[in-house]
This record gives structure tokens, C-alpha cells and sequence, in this order.
């Protein structure tokens, strides 16, 4: 709310003074006499009230408030009304109609804030991809997690250099992510160690090439850029090379979307608690516990019925464990776009944003089925 002045102008033919009869031996009244016979001391200023508009907050969750228009305090209608009776004594202030009926508001339709339409059409076609490639050949599933890896570091990096004038460079971080991610495959946890450590050491190469100025938050991004991308990725990579490398690859993916969906529709519907409203403020505590009941229930029906040796108990925790990894994935990326201060990391996909808006519940949920599937069942 802006802070409003009073203003205290002098107009001529407006001054008053008390009413004391006429004087003995005063000079005729005259516009020139009049002009020397009044007392500023006397005088009371005029008060300008000013028309103000005052409109509604932007929320987060993308619903514009109504905007109004009148005053911005309670008591300036009365000043108002005093003022106009002060000019024009014979003109009274109109009394407000307290009996009158209010206008109910209009009720506020819950919206989903994108597109559902495109945002399925683009999920089915992302699902097939995924699917075909993932039970056509390993290679090229692996083809594919490379190509959403370069895809979602060129978005971060211009994210980055857009918002905080932060140069990651991107060269070296699209080459060894695409190569951690085959070297994971290829050499297993070893060898998508090695190629991180490449990558990091390439990033603080490659920098040097430029000024020094900003070298250091640079580098800094970069490296950060490498982990949280291309190296949490590798771990699909390496999910992949089990026996049953698919139906884990298709489990970790069943129960990520599961969750999510969960998360949303119980939310939307239910939601009235927040869970964490200074990061995401559309999350809720009721979207948390439908993200776990779906991700319990969802485990337990693919670990029985699709992985080797898998056991419904063990889907019950592991779906607890990415509901988990999920939101707080989820809350992560939001963190980051915050302070970016931007909505979506992309536009690549309609109805989704970008890359990264659909890898963030699934980037650090890998990792954590990857382990708990080797707990349970091996390595395969």
C-alpha cells in the first residue's frame, strides 16, 4: 500500500472567519478590503483527497486477486464528506445505505494453473518414447537418458546466465553428461565416478579461458550443475544394466509419476494445509500423504508382480522412500526457481514447462530405488 500525503493549497474565496457583527467605523466591504482583513492564523486548510486504486496481491498460485478502487483508509470518506459540505454549506453528504444488500462474492473455481490438455498429450507421447525404447534396445534407452540430460543442462545453465549472470559452461557439462551417463552404464558406479570427476575437473579447465572475474561462482555452478543432473541421472543408467534392468527402469518410473499424481489430485481436491508455502506454496500436507498412499500401493503391486524375487513389503517401503524423494525433489527445483525468480525452468514441453520440471521429482528418486532395489533383490 502506497503512503498517501495531505495537501494544504490556499485558494482564494475560501478562507473562513468567525461571524463577530460589524465594526464601527470599519471601511466598506470590498474584494481589496476583504484581502486585508482576513487572519491567516484563523484559517484552516483544505484536505485533497486523492483518488486511489487498490488492487489485490499476486499469489502463487497464479490466481489474480480482485482489484478495487476507493479509499485507502476507513475515515477518508468522512474527510471527504467534510470537505464537500465546507465548500458547499447548502449541499449535504449523502448518507451511506447501511440497510442495503451486499453482492455475494462469486465463488472461486479451483484451477489447475496449465494446460491439462497438452500436459497429457505431451505425458502419453513422452510414456511411449520411454516405453519404446526402453523394451526395443537398453542402448538406446540409454541414448535417450543422455539426450534429456543435455537437454535439461542447457536449460538450467541459460536459466543461470539469464537470472543471476552465472556462466556455467555448458560445453564441457553437455560432454561429460552424456558421457557419465554411458560410462555408468558401461562400467557400472565405478566408472560414473570417474567420468563426474572429469567432468568437475574439465569445468575448472575450461573456465579458465575467459576473465577471472566471477570464476569462482562460475565453477561453482558448473560443478553443482554436473552432480544434479547428468550424475544422478546415471543411476537409471545403471538400474538398466540388471537382468530385469527394464522392469526396474519401468518401476522407478510407475512409482515416481504415481507419487506425483497422488500428490496432486489428493491435494487438489483435499489440500487446505500448507506443507512448506515460503518454497512451494500449492503444496499441501493432504497432497503428501496421497503421494505416499499411492507410491505404497504402487510398490507393492510392481515389486510383487514384476520384479524377481520381490516381495509386496518391500514395495510398500520402497514406495514410501520416492514419495519421500519425490516431494523433496520437487520442493528443490522450486527452491531454485525461486530464487531465480522464474516459473518454469523451460517451454520445451507445453502443458509441462521444461526438461527440468519433469526431472525433478525423478532425479534424486533414482539414486534411492537403485539402492534399496539392490538391498532387496541384488543387483541383479
Amino acid at each position: 500500500m502506497n503512503d498517501t500525503s495531505w495537501g494544504a493549497p490556499s485558494r482564494a474565496g475560501y478562507w473562513g472567519a468567525p461571524d463577530q457583527g460589524p465594526l464601527q467605523g470599519a471601511a466598506p466591504v470590498g474584494p481589496a478590503h476583504d484581502a486585508h482583513a482576513l487572519n491567516p492564523s484563523e484559517t484552516q486548510p483544505m484536505p485533497i483527497v486523492p483518488d486511489v486504486a487498490a488492487s489485490g496481491g499476486h499469489q502463487d498460485d497464479d490466481r489474480g486477486a480482485a482489484q478495487s478502487s476507493g479509499p485507502l483508509f476507513r475515515d477518508e470518506t468522512a474527510h471527504a464528506a467534510h470537505a464537500a459540505h465546507s465548500s458547499n454549506p447548502a449541499q449535504k453528504p449523502q448518507e451511506p445505505m447501511t440497510g442495503a444488500p451486499q453482492p455475494a462474492p462469486a465463488p472461486q473455481k479451483k484451477s489447475a494453473g496449465r494446460d491439462l490438455g497438452a500436459a497429457i498429450g505431451v505425458g502419453v507421447g513422452l510414456g511411449a518414447v520411454i516405453l519404446a525404447s526402453l523394451f526395443f534396445e537398453k542402448a538406446v534407452f540409454v541414448g535417450v537418458i543422455a539426450v534429456a540430460v543435455v537437454v535439461g543442462l542447457w536449460e538450467l545453465t541459460s536459466r543461470l546466465q539469464e537470472r543471476k549472470a552465472i556462466k556455467a559452461p555448458l560445453v564441457p557439462l553437455a560432454v561429460g553428461g552424456a558421457a557419465m551417463v554411458v560410462a555408468g552404464y558401461v562400467r557400472g558406479a565405478e566408472g560414473a565416478w570417474v567420468a563426474m570427476a572429469l567432468t568437475a575437473l574439465a569445468v575448472l579447465v575450461w573456465r579458465m579461458t575467459e576473465p577471472p572475474e566471477g570464476y569462482l561462482k562460475d565453477v561453482t555452478a558448473g560443478v553443482f550443475a554436473a552432480f544434479y543432473v547428468p550424475f544422478l541421472a546415471t543411476f537409471v543408467a545403471l538400474m538398466l544394466t540388471a537382468d530385469d534392468g527394464p522392469q526396474r527402469v519401468l518401476t522407478f518410473l510407475i512409482l515416481t509419476v504415481v507419487s506425483d499424481t497422488g500428490a496432486y489430485a489428493v491435494g487438489w481436491r483435499f489440500g487446505k494445509h500448507k506443507l512448506a508455502p515460503r518454497i512451494s506454496p500449492g503444496k499441501t500436507r493432504e497432497g503428501l500423504l496421497g503421494a505416499v498412499a499411492f507410491a505404497m500401493a504402487a510398490g507393492a503391486l510392481c515389486m510383487h508382480f514384476m520384479i524377481d524375487d520381490g516381495t509386496w513389503w518391500q514395495g510398500l517401503l520402497i514406495g514410501l522412500a520416492v514419495a519421500a524423494s519425490a516431494t523433496l525433489g520437487d520442493l528443490g527445483e522450486s527452491m531454485i526457481k525461486r530464487d531465480l525468480g522464474i516459473k518454469d525452468m523451460g517451454t520445451l514441453l507445453p502443458g509441462h514447462g521444461g526438461i527440468m520440471d519433469r526431472l525433478d521429482s525423478l532425479l534424486p528418486t533414482a539414486p534411492v530405488v537403485w539402492l534399496l532395489l539392490v538391498v532387496f533383490v541384488g543387483s541383479g
